[in-house]
């Protein structure tokens, strides 16, 4: 089974702001969103945890799992560029991501797709035949296209609509994936 927890909550998840590679660790909520992961997982043995780079998903991960993880960049959270930080409510947004002609850097978001994907594609191939519990570690995007490897593109392309709120999980079998 593939377990897929989204990070606890930051200052800048509190404040409603975007947060991307320039994000805080947990705040003092999240710790605890953290905790009740742990607890609510106590009966699931863990033998494999990946997480994006990020710190407040490393905590959230080792907090929930109680084990060493391993960090792949390719669940690193989506890059907003130059609105990474800025007030939600703020940002001029093109579909689901900051608009690309007026922020600097944000990541292309079929790449950001594509990167996804191929780390669960290897996943899959490396452990769908075994029984194995996989914690996944990630952020609202990371959930979200998680989410779509597993249920399959929505036509409006809006992969966040998979996503967990911050402190919670999904689960998931290679089994019914269908964007193989």
């Amino acid at each position: 089974m593939i377990y897929v927890i989204r990070h606890g909550q930051t200052d800048l998840n509190q404040e409603r702001r975007l947060q991307g590679r320039r994000g805080l660790p947990l705040n003092e909520y999240g710790i605890i969103q953290a905790q009740n992961l742990r607890d609510k997982l106590a009966n699931v043995e863990f033998d494999y945890v990946f997480t994006s780079p990020q710190e407040r998903a490393i905590q959230t991960a080792e907090i929930a799992a109680g084990k060493t993880v391993k960090i792949d960049p390719r669940l690193d959270v989506f890059d907003l560029g130059e609105a990474d930080g800025l007030k939600k409510d703020e940002v001029k947004m093109i579909g689901v991501v900051p608009d690309s002609k007026i922020y600097k850097g944000v990541e292309n978001i079929h790449h950001y797709i594509k990167r996804v994907f191929e780390f669960m594609h290897e996943l899959e191939a490396e452990y769908s035949v075994k029984k194995v519990n996989i914690l996944l570690s990630g952020h609202r995007c990371t959930t979200g296209c998680i989410g779509a490897y597993f249920e399959g593109i929505p036509e409006d392309r809006n992969i966040l609509r998979f996503s967990s709120n911050n402190g919670e999980y999904k689960v998931y079998n290679f089994n019914t994936a269908r964007n193989n």
